[in-house]
């Protein structure tokens, strides 16, 4: 699925990081998630999540809180208020840039933070929980010890999940004077509650007290033999699936997704179909024998839905490139592991070009760099090279090319 980096200002100032992840064709909805307490954007359950939903038309925003992974600001100086502002802030670019959100999910203290942000953000239509506390304040019993040192101090140094972290009593306080159990039960938006019954961290009690509290639309899955943190990707990928499968109930707008059409036919073997897919102004839906492509151009000429016209031939001319030095590598029985082949196109003067025929005006360039993994010697190397320039894509794109156009009967 494509991907997205991308930069906000966050409830405090700071910059906060994101990634933003896109179906293949244009979304039929926009989702937020949030992580839980001390993770980031990059936890396995965030990205197989997001991604499962991209994979059914959601496009979804991950992105680090204030002071966490790649976002900037201090983790000391917030709290779960500031989490909230901070999922506010995400909405708000969403909105302003793309569409605004129809869906919110959080994992742990996350799944609080979006049932306390969802009344803010008015059109979110689902929410879902994945082993979300019934309350804010159950993230002081992850403090253990350092609670004293509030006492003492006003904050504190806690390790968790390995790393310190610096927390102040404005965290406390703010945790402590939460009105969860009435937001969930004023929550105006589809429920999904997802929980382990083995989850160490926040028991599944919590579960039941968020699905009670709650108005109907409402559903609870129980993640049977996962962690807290979803650590096996088998629980993860669980998840995802059951979530994306429910989220399209209710996340998107049948009057505003764009279904691709189908062909009337399949085109014949070695043909190649390319028609407006309607998703965008310049969406295409190329159909190459039962395979199904998108194409479009890139922001802001287009809505970006699909690889464009260039980076599809650059994809041909490597898969080219790679299939061909692997069948020679085969036949000769090389210990070759793995080809990568990076391309990209570019357009240069002419008389820049100390080896080209044409002397004026500009030519097309194309880079291409090849990495050969396995135990390889130079001779083996120097020859899978010349093997690259003698593919087949390579030497229809080398050669003098007639095409014809005709109009269709």
């Amino acid at each position: 699925m494509p991907s997205e980096k991308l930069t906000f200002v966050g409830s405090q100032g700071a910059p906060l990081a994101g990634r933003l992840d896109l179906p293949e064709s244009e979304p039929g909805a926009y989702a937020l998630f949030a992580h839980c307490f001390t993770c980031n954007k990059d936890v396995v359950a965030a990205s197989r999540i997001s991604r499962a939903l991209a994979g059914l038309g959601i496009a979804v925003l991950r992105f680090d809180f204030t002071g966490l992974g790649e976002s900037g600001g201090d983790f000391g100086n917030t709290d779960f208020s500031s989490n909230i502002d901070d999922l506010v802030c995400a909405a708000d670019y969403l909105r302003k840039h793309f569409a605004a959100p129809t869906l919110l999910v959080g994992h742990s203290l996350g799944g609080a933070a979006v049932i306390a942000a969802a009344h803010r953000v008015p059109e979110v239509r689902a929410v879902a929980t994945i082993g979300a506390p019934a309350d804010a304040g159950h993230v002081l019993r992850l403090l253990g010890r350092g609670q004293a040192d509030f006492e003492q101090r006003g904050e504190a140094e806690v390790i968790l999940a390995g790393r310190s972290f610096r927390i102040r009593r404005q965290f406390l306080d703010d945790v402590a004077a939460q009105p969860q159990a009435e937001r969930i039960a004023d929550l105006d938006a589809a429920l999904l509650v997802l929980h382990s019954p083995n989850d160490e961290i926040v028991d599944v009690d919590n579960a039941r007290r968020i699905f009670d509290a709650a108005h109907h639309p409402k559903s609870y899955i129980s993640l049977d033999g996962a962690d807290h943190l979803l650590g096996k990707r088998s629980d993860a990928q669980f998840a995802a699936t059951v979530l994306a499968a429910w989220a399209a109930r209710y996340a998107i707008d049948p009057a505003a997704s764009h279904p691709q059409p189908q062909p009337e036919h399949t085109p014949a073997e070695g043909c190649v179909e390319v028609a407006e897919n309607s998703n965008s102004p310049f969406g295409q839906r190329i159909t190459a024998g039962r395979h199904v492509l998108a194409a479009d151009e890139p922001r802001p000429i287009g809505a970006g839905s699909g690889p464009g016209p260039y980076d599809l031939l650059l994809a041909a001319l490597g898969a080219c490139t790679s299939m061909t030095v692997r069948m020679y590598a085969q036949r000769k029985q090389w210990p070759l592991e793995k080809v990568t082949v990076r391309l990209s196109h570019s357009r240069i003067h002419a008389q820049d070009c100390a080896d080209c025929e044409t002397r004026t005006g500009t030519l097309d360039r194309v880079e291409r760099t090849i990495h050969f993994a396995g135990s390889l010697d130079d001779d083996q190397r120097r020859h899978l090279l010349e093997i690259a320039d003698k593919c087949p894509v390579h030497r229809t794109l080398c050669s003098e090319v007639q095409i014809e156009t005709t109009e269709a009967s």
